[in-house]
């Protein structure tokens, strides 16, 4: 009787056949692209967009009504100042990568999150832009397997990468799928 085959490699630093080894604090030598700073200006608009209205209805109230509603406007002044260095701190987090057998994506400095889509899963990729998008010439790629968990999605590429990036996905997804 033979020993059955592992499924996995016997060194956990070993990588699986194909795929690169990317690990979750470090670079693994990949190409990493960021994303548009342009995402941080559009989610600074929509805080402020958000913000601004609360604060002015607060400083009118302090100013006219009670004086103690200082302590709300100066809680909502730092929490306003608080979000605003997070957003632009989660947007140059975001980075995505092309291997040879896969597309990486990763986000986030405190909570790190590392989405590995092998080509051959892709069912399809999807290019969104919504109105804020369109205006910063930005969109969206989303990847779609055939898990819902399996997926992932690219924020705030700029227009012109996004449809590039789509098109190589599709056809690197549709040749890998062939070898099936």
């Amino acid at each position: 009787m033979t020993d059955a085959p592992h499924l996995y490699p016997p060194d956990p630093s070993a990588a699986p056949t194909g795929l690169a080894s990317v690990r979750l604090y470090d670079d693994g030598g990949m190409p990493w692209q960021p994303v548009s700073q342009r995402l941080a200006t559009a989610r600074h608009l929509v805080l402020g967009i958000v913000l601004v209205p609360v604060l002015v209805v607060l400083v009118v109230l302090a100013v006219f009504v009670w004086s103690w509603t200082w302590v709300p406007v100066a809680v909502v002044a730092v929490a306003g100042g608080w979000a605003w260095w997070v957003v632009g701190r989660q947007v140059s987090a975001i980075s995505w990568a092309e291997g040879a057998e896969e597309l990486v994506v990763r986000r986030g400095r405190l909570f790190r999150s590392v989405v590995s889509v092998p080509y051959g899963r892709l069912q399809y990729v999807d290019v969104q832009s919504g109105p804020l998008e369109r205006r910063f010439d930005m969109a969206t790629v989303e990847l779609h397997t055939a898990s819902p968990e399996s997926g992932g999605q690219i924020p705030g590429l700029p227009t012109a990468e996004a449809e590039r990036l789509r098109e190589r996905l599709a056809a690197r997804g549709e040749s890998q799928r062939a070898g099936l």
